[in-house]
């Protein structure tokens, strides 16, 4: 369990680091990215999708410059 929570964590950052060129992938990398935290934490993958799909977009949407 340790080990695919380590694997798990690894791509979560990864995703974080992938901001992606429109606003459509920015919300599929953050909502890729919001559901897998959710499920390594025990939630609710669907809620942890559209959180992270919105955060990710309004990040790179207010700082494109460090969105790469």
């Amino acid at each position: 369990m340790f080990k695919l929570r380590t694997i798990a964590a690894a791509t979560l950052a990864l995703g974080l680091a992938a901001c992606g060129d429109n606003a459509t992938e920015q919300a599929l990398y953050g909502a890729g990215t919001g559901m897998l935290g959710s499920l390594i934490v025990d939630g609710d993958p669907v809620v942890g999708a559209i959180a992270g799909g919105a955060a990710n977009v309004a990040y790179c949407q207010t700082y494109p410059d460090k969105c790469n």
